[in-house]
């Protein structure tokens, strides 16, 4: 603790040398990055999918009358887990000297959203619970999905054996989870005006986005500034100036939500009136 507090103080000091030789903790780009679909990523993206498959496969073994109840106790626990980790990473990314970089530590991205969804899930009631579990169950599921097979925010700057690496694919690999665990034991049905719940907490998030966006020049929630090499830079370059931020916006606020519904059986969804 004491470390941490001194380097919290000292910022970017001699503390920062000892800190990056740690291998698992060094500075962006210090050693050679994993880079994307290497036998690194394939090997972590293998992983993450066996572990999902195999809590998917336990938990869809719970009895149907305490599903819902043991889903709340899940999804709390699992809330807690990952908001140690980013209290963690945002450390991290102070020590190495990037508190002026907001991009790389405040939690304002599309998939950072799972951490607000994961309380209002497992301890909000009435529509704020339901609309956390509307996102845990499309939104949580898509970008975490999407991120295990494009990891352009990780193995693009860091190796697999980094804090980085281990705590981006444990939080995707956790909202896949939490989302189809949701699903599949029934503890939700999705119906069409869901997107209203789903929407307004995705508009949330980029309306703080957006007003940090304007004051510190950064780009959370991607909605801001183009992101060189990803699909991203096609949207911005059909959209221009104001468009981009338009089209990005509605974009994450409804897209998800879509996919994942029109992709859903039956079964899954709520009869209609």
């Amino acid at each position: 603790m004491a470390f941490f507090a001194a380097a919290l103080r000292k910022g970017k000091t001699e503390l920062y040398p000892g800190f990056a030789s740690l291998s698992f903790f060094a500075a962006p780009c210090a050693a050679p990055a994993a880079g994307l679909y290497s036998p690194a990523h394939i090997i972590m993206l293998l992983i993450a999918a066996c572990c999902v498959a195999a809590a998917l496969y336990f938990t869809a073994r719970i009895p149907a009358d305490k599903a819902s109840f043991i889903m709340r106790r899940i999804i709390r626990c699992l809330t807690a887990v990952l908001w140690v980790l980013e209290i963690c990473k945002i450390v991290f990314n102070i020590i190495i000297g990037n508190a002026d970089n907001p991009n790389s530590y405040i939690p304002l991205y599309f998939c950072s959203i799972v951490l607000y969804a994961g309380l209002m899930s497992s301890l909000g009631r009435g529509k704020l619970q339901r609309a956390g579990d509307v996102f845990l169950a499309t939104g949580s599921v898509v970008g975490g999905l999407v991120f295990l097979i494009v990891p352009l925010t990780s193995l693009t700057i860091y190796p697999a054996i980094h804090f980085i690496s281990f705590h981006s694919f444990m939080l995707h690999s956790v909202m896949v989870y939490m989302g189809l665990a949701l699903l599949i034991t029934g503890s939700i049905r999705l119906g069409l005006r869901d997107i209203i719940g789903y929407a307004a907490t995705v508009l949330i998030v980029c309306a703080a986005a957006l007003v940090i966006n304007l004051c510190c020049d950064s780009n959370l929630m991607f909605i801001s500034q183009n992101y060189p090499s990803s699909p991203i830079e096609l949207i911005y370059n059909l959209f221009p100036g104001v468009w981009f931020t338009v089209v990005m916006i509605l974009g994450q606020c409804t897209l998800p939500f879509i996919a994942v519904y029109l992709l859903l059986p039956s079964r899954c969804k709520e009869r209609s009136r």
